[in-house]
């Protein structure tokens, strides 16, 4: 029998999975909240549900929690700024990224691809995370057509043109 994997290690490995870079954000009490995240994807179309993973250690979750309703942005190539605003532990963030409120008043970014608002469907516990799923109430997608940030090997990285991609023959069968 192996070892479970060192937490180096792992953390190397599942490096190699390209993902989305979002920005998770809340209201509570006329008080914007949020933080970056890259943990985020589709889970249902019906009903329609989304998922993210914050860390149990996260200062920002237990505001979101508590408001009940939350908005994921999808972040565009060039905001790797926004994210590291997002994900640096400053009092500021929504004073220096413009923004507006969503249907349920979470924070909408300026300049995001897509944003996403929901609802706290259920929260389950997952190691040193919580699994958070929500409830699509509203989308858009003000930023379709143009180059997602990514995150890839520990660092940003976005692709210069999104046309060559290959397409999925059957849109039905994904998710």
């Amino acid at each position: 029998m192996l070892a479970p994997p060192d937490s180096a290690t792992f953390r190397s490995v599942l490096g190699q999975f390209c993902t989305g870079v979002t920005v998770v954000t809340a209201s509570l009490d006329g008080e914007p909240a949020g933080f970056a995240c890259q943990s985020f994807a589709a889970l249902s179309l019906d009903p329609p549900l989304v998922v993210f993973c914050p860390g149990a250690s996260s200062r920002t979750w237990p505001v979101i929690a508590r408001a009940g309703t939350f908005c994921v942005n999808v972040l565009a190539a060039d905001q790797a700024e926004v994210s590291a605003v997002f994900g640096a532990r400053r009092t500021d963030k929504f004073d220096v990224v413009p923004w507006s409120p969503s249907p349920s008043g979470s924070p909408v970014l300026d300049g995001v691809l897509a944003w996403i608002d929901c609802t706290v469907e259920a929260v389950y516990p997952g190691g040193d995370h919580h699994v958070v799923v929500g409830r699509v109430e509203a989308l858009e997608a003000p930023g379709a057509g143009h180059t997602p940030l990514l995150f890839h090997r520990g660092r940003y990285t976005a692709t210069s043109d999104p046309e060559p991609w290959y397409g999925w023959p059957e849109p039905d069968d994904w998710i």
